[in-house]
C-alpha cells in the first residue's frame, strides 16, 4: 500500500514531467528555493564564526516538515517530546518575513552569547536567551533540514540538526 506522501510524490513528478510550469512544478521550485535560502543563511553566520557550513539533509527537512504539520494543526508553539536531533522552532505573522529574516531571529541571540561551556553561555544567566543560537553553530554539527508551514496564526519554522548541539559541558565552538 503506498503512503500518502509517496503518492503525492508520484503525483508531484508526473505533473512535472507533463507540463512543468505547473502549479507542483512551481511550488517544488519555491520550496527548493526557501530550503536553500534557510541553508545559506545558516551557512553565513557559521561561516563568520569559522565553523564548518552545514549540508541539507532530506531526511531531517521530512522530520521537521512532520513536526511543523503537527504544530500547524495543534496550534501549539512547543519543542517535540522526543527527537534524537537538535531543533530550533520559529514563529512570525504569516508571509511577513523571508527565510533570511527568520534565521535572524536566532542569529540575534549572538548579542547575548557569551564564548564558555554549554549552558553557561548566556550574558542574561539563562540558557535558552541563547539555546537556538549555539545549535545553529554548534562545531560539531554537520547537517540540517527544514520546512515552512503556515499555522492559524502565523507562519511556523522548524529546523532539525544532526548531531544534536546544546550538550551539557561541550563548548559550542
Amino acid at each position: 500500500m503506498f503512503s500518502r506522501r509517496l503518492v503525492w510524490v508520484l503525483a508531484l513528478i508526473g505533473s512535472c514531467l507533463l507540463d512543468p510550469r505547473s502549479a507542483a512544478a512551481t511550488n517544488n521550485l519555491e520550496v527548493h528555493d526557501v530550503n536553500s535560502r534557510l541553508l545559506a543563511a545558516q551557512n553565513r553566520e557559521r561561516e563568520a564564526a569559522g565553523v564548518p557550513p552545514l549540508q541539507w539533509s532530506n531526511d531531517l527537512a521530512l522530520e521537521a516538515e512532520a513536526w511543523a504539520d503537527e504544530l500547524s494543526r495543534s496550534g501549539e508553539f512547543r519543542h517535540a517530546d522526543q527527537t534524537v536531533h537538535g531543533e530550533n522552532l520559529w514563529a512570525g505573522s504569516s508571509g511577513a518575513f523571508t527565510p533570511e529574516r527568520m534565521i535572524e531571529g536566532w542569529v540575534r541571540e549572538k548579542a547575548v552569547y557569551r564564548p564558555g561551556r554549554f549552558p553557561e553561555n548566556s550574558t542574561t544567566g539563562n540558557f535558552a536567551d541563547v539555546g537556538h543560537y549555539t545549535q545553529l553553530m554548534w562545531r560539531r554539527t554537520r547537517h540540517v533540514g527544514c520546512a515552512v508551514k503556515q499555522g492559524r496564526r502565523e507562519d511556523i519554522l522548524v529546523c532539525r540538526y544532526a548531531q544534536a548541539g546544546n550538550v551539557v559541558g561541550e563548548v559550542p565552538y
